[in-house]
């Protein structure tokens, strides 16, 4: 009976043993990805900022400007793009609305962003676009990967429709999580215009052309990534956009259209932290928690069944046998 619980302690130990690394190699980069579906609201602000009035065609400043930023997963366009990609497949839907104090729009910048849902990973897609202008993305956008690693990696910036290292620079520690800090500067850069822009009868894809004005732009991003994730707890950026030479200053060499330290707004900083939190604990489950626990199940199965062992092979009753050394006295 010993033997035969033995034997089953035994099946159950390799069971657990062989299950372990199944769920950390091949079941985690499987199962674990962004959903096709997802919706994420993030509204910063950049308090005080310079702000270009365009009735004046002056730089002033004010109290707040308010970056509005949205993803949107497009579920339809995900499904037509898998089909012919062989993977699953998220295509983000983004938005940044920027407007004044009064609440006024500024400008507005939709993004579609294609990647792989499990390694966030660009893919190359007809609709890849920023501002309706056709891109291929290389390297990362909004998302680190899941397990991000300390060392740099390659980050998009939709300004100028161009990829530039991103640099690792430490471990800290941001709101009782562990995260990995991250910084990207961008040199003064000519970028196009926004397309919609509060300059009511002026086609903002000519602007250029007809005034000989340019829009140069720089920024220092900072990002606070938590690794398990990949997802950032926290961003800022450094910014400041200019407007040079043309018809469109009046002679002046140039004028600020925008400058300002961008940071996420506390109430939308805590509720990020949080979410990610959760989804940290679901991500451990698979990468960690669940593999070593079946290991030290299997090791605890298998000590069972050679104790069991050991015992089936000593005599169940009776004395104990004597050592050859043992003498026997008449």
């Amino acid at each position: 009976m010993r033997r035969r619980a033995s034997l089953v302690l035994l099946a159950l130990a390799v069971f657990f043993g062989a299950l372990a690394p199944v769920l950390r190699w091949y079941a985690f980069p499987r199962l674990v990805k962004i959903p096709p579906s997802q919706y994420q609201e993030m509204v910063l602000e950049a308090a005080p900022a310079t702000l270009l009035s365009y009735d004046t065609m002056e730089a002033e400043q004010v109290d707040k400007v308010t970056i509005v930023q949205t993803l949107k997963g497009n579920v339809e366009e995900s499904e037509k793009i898998e089909r012919d990609a062989g993977r699953d497949v998220v295509v983000w839907d983004a938005l940044s609305h920027v407007q004044g104090p009064d609440g006024a729009m500024v400008s507005q910048i939709p993004e579609r962003y294609v990647f792989d849902a499990h390694t966030q990973v660009p893919v190359h897609a007809t609709g890849e676009s920023v501002d309706g202008d056709a891109v291929r993305r290389e390297g990362i956008e909004f998302k680190w990967p899941f397990l991000t690693e300390k060392r740099d990696y390659e980050y998009f910036d939709a300004q100028t429709r161009t990829s530039a290292p991103i640099h690792y620079k430490g471990t800290r520690t941001f709101r009782g999580l562990e995260v990995y800090y991250f910084e990207q500067t961008i040199p003064w850069t000519k970028v196009p215009y926004p397309r919609k822009m509060p300059l009511p009868g002026i086609d903002a894809t000519t602007l250029e052309k007809q005034t000989g004005t340019t829009r140069w732009y720089t920024t220092k991003r900072m990002f606070w990534i938590e690794p398990v994730t990949g997802a950032p707890v926290n961003g800022e950026e450094i910014h400041t956009e200019e407007l040079r030479g043309g018809t469109l200053l009046g002679g002046r060499d140039k004028v600020t259209a925008f400058s300002g330290h961008v940071k996420i707004r506390e109430d939308y900083l805590d509720h990020t932290v949080e979410l990610v939190t959760a989804n940290r604990a679901t991500v451990l489950l698979l990468v960690s928690h669940l593999p070593w626990g079946c290991t030290a199940l299997a090791l605890l199965l298998l000590g069972l069944s050679l104790w069991l062992e050991a015992r089936s092979r000593r005599p169940e009753g009776g004395p104990p046998l004597r050592s050859d050394r043992e003498t026997v006295s008449a």
